[in-house]
Parts: structure tokens; C-alpha cells; sequence
């Protein structure tokens, strides 16, 4: 698969990382109950498939997440580059809060240390943003750990530009983790433009919008989610919006299949096609899932098909 380089780092992403938050568990700390046997096989089968890094949080499942990418890796004879992050935490009772304390970054990077069964983690990622002072505390304590050795680099997830430059006084900023796709791209505007400027990477979570973009989700699929499942509640799942995005991916489709390809696959090609994207995260809770989307990290769309989708789009 192609490789992007991260941003002012050495690292080499394959342009497509393995998103974990699916194989958590639980629809209120991931995706719903999942197998691990499963989870397993479909990060092996993705390093077998060419992606080289790995996207986790403590968050995703109360650290179960962390714990099966850290079984899974364990097998492997080649290791993937592991990427994951900080500062979103729960409470005995399982309930989420956000922690920005500097000693609290330093025991949630051991704790990870420890499930992950790693010496080091490649990329570590405030996982969302505080106050000023909050993300300053944060990014000191990151900024620690690099100093330490126990990080390699260190990213952001969810920042404004307002925010990175703040934090990039403290220490150099390697990459910046927003959520981008056909149907979300304000990111278009300033972040990608600031991100090239300031040789900072960007991996791109949610390209397939969440299940939106894979041409396999419908109306009626939408009646048959659980109570607690979190697109319930999200606008592009409901009402006219989501009328409005279903003919958008029908109008997708001929695109796709004239290219040989699936919905999901010209979704994560189409993020891809920006050069101030380094990577695009996909979830899979399957193999077979991962099998298909990775197929389209070498892709490249055609102008004329990046023309065609433009004009659906608006």
C-alpha cells in the first residue's frame, strides 16, 4: 500500500490505519458487543493487507480496546506502528469525564504502556481539546514523555487552528486527527490549509461516515438500530438529511462501480485525494470488512471522476 510521511516526523503511515474504537465493546464505549476472537483476526488481517499503524484510545471500551490491539500485536512478527491517546477517562461507575491533569497524562500513558504491551507508542494523542490552561497542562505532560522516551511523537485530535498554535510553543506538533469526508469537509477551509503550512500530519477519522458512506446503509437499516446506538442521535441519520445523503450515495454508486469498486472504497479514496491528507483511519470489526476498504488505499481517483463527484456534492 502507498505511504504517506507524517507530517515533520519519520514516520511512514500506510495511507489507510486501522480505527479501533468498533472493537471496544459496549454501545456506550464503542460499537456494540463484539467477539475478540474477531477483533483479532481483522487487525491481523489488516497488517496482512498492507496498513502499517493502528488507531486505539483508552476510551474505546475502558481500555479493552488498547488490551485486544496489544493480543493481537503480540502475534504478529511484524509490528504496526501504534497510535493512541489521552485525557478522556472513566470513573468506576463506567462513566465517561475528561482529565487534563499532567500527572493523570503520565499515569494514562503507563496504563496504555501496560495493555498495549509495548515499550513505546509511536503516536500519542490529546484526545479531544480543553480550556487554554488545560491543554497547555496537557501537552507539557506529552511533551514529557517524549523527553522520556515512552512517546515518539505527539499529535491532536479535535484542535482548532487557535488551539494548535498554542500548544506548538510547547513542543513540535506531528499530526492533528480530524474527522473528514464527502459529507463533513469544513476541515477544507483553514485546518488543512494551516496543517500543510506548519508541516503538521493529518489522519482523518471517519471517511465512510460512520457506515453512511458504504452504500450498504438504508432507511430501513436505520429502524433496526439498537436504543443505544449512537446514530441514532446523529442528524445524518435522521429525517430529510438522511433522504438527502441516501440519494447522495446512490448517486455515488455508478462512479464506483464503473471503476470496479465498492461505495466505501471511493469514500476513502476521495479523502485520500488531498496531499495535506497523510492517512485515512477506517473501522472494521470484521476481516472481511477490512479486506474490502483497504483495496482502496491505492487508489487514485481520475480528475474526471473527482470533477463528477464535486458536482454531486454540491
Amino acid at each position: 500500500m502507498r505511504t504517506r510521511k507524517l507530517g515533520n516526523t519519520n514516520l511512514k503511515l500506510s495511507v489507510i490505519g486501522l480505527g479501533t474504537w468498533a472493537i471496544g465493546g459496549s454501545w456506550q464505549f464503542g460499537w456494540g458487543p463484539q467477539d475478540d476472537v474477531d477483533s483479532i483476526r481483522t487487525i491481523c488481517a489488516a497488517v496482512d493487507a498492507g496498513i502499517n499503524w493502528v488507531d486505539t484510545a483508552p476510551i474505546y471500551g475502558c481500555g479493552h480496546s488498547e488490551q485486544v490491539v496489544g493480543r493481537a500485536v503480540k502475534e504478529m512478527s511484524k509490528k504496526p506502528l501504534i497510535a493512541t491517546k489521552c485525557s478522556l477517562l472513566w470513573n468506576d461507575k463506567r462513566e465517561k469525564y475528561s482529565c487534563f491533569d499532567h500527572d493523570s497524562i503520565i499515569a494514562e500513558c503507563e496504563d496504555s504502556l501496560r495493555r498495549l504491551g509495548v515499550e513505546v507508542i509511536d503516536l500519542y494523542q490529546a484526545h479531544h481539546p480543553g480550556t487554554d490552561a488545560q491543554n497547555d497542562e496537557t501537552w507539557e505532560a506529552m511533551a514529557l514523555l517524549v523527553q522520556q522516551g515512552k512517546v515518539r511523537h505527539i499529535g491532536a485530535s479535535n484542535f482548532s487552528v487557535a488551539q494548535l498554535d498554542r500548544i506548538a510553543k510547547i513542543h513540535p506538533i506531528a499530526s492533528l486527527q480530524p474527522p473528514y469526508s464527502m459529507l463533513r469537509r469544513d476541515v477544507e477551509e483553514i485546518l488543512l490549509p494551516y496543517c500543510k503550512r506548519n508541516h503538521i500530519g493529518v489522519v482523518a477519522y471517519s471517511p465512510m461516515q460512520k457506515g453512511l458512506l458504504t452504500g450498504k446503509f438504508s432507511a430501513k437499516h436505520m429502524k433496526t438500530l439498537v436504543a443505544d446506538d449512537h446514530r441514532r442521535n446523529d442528524p445524518n441519520f435522521n429525517g430529510e438529511l438522511l433522504k438527502k445523503n441516501l440519494a447522495l450515495v446512490d448517486a455515488l454508486k455508478p462512479i464506483a462501480e464503473r471503476n470496479g469498486k465498492t461505495v466505501a472504497q471511493l469514500a476513502i479514496a476521495w479523502t485520500l485525494r488531498k496531499e495535506e491528507i497523510t492517512a485515512a483511519i477506517v473501522g472494521a470489526r470484521k476481516q472481511k470488512q477490512i479486506e474490502e476498504t483497504v483495496l482502496a488505499g491505492n487508489w487514485v481517483l481520475s480528475d474526471e471522476d473527482i470533477t463528477e463527484i464535486e458536482t454531486i456534492l454540491k
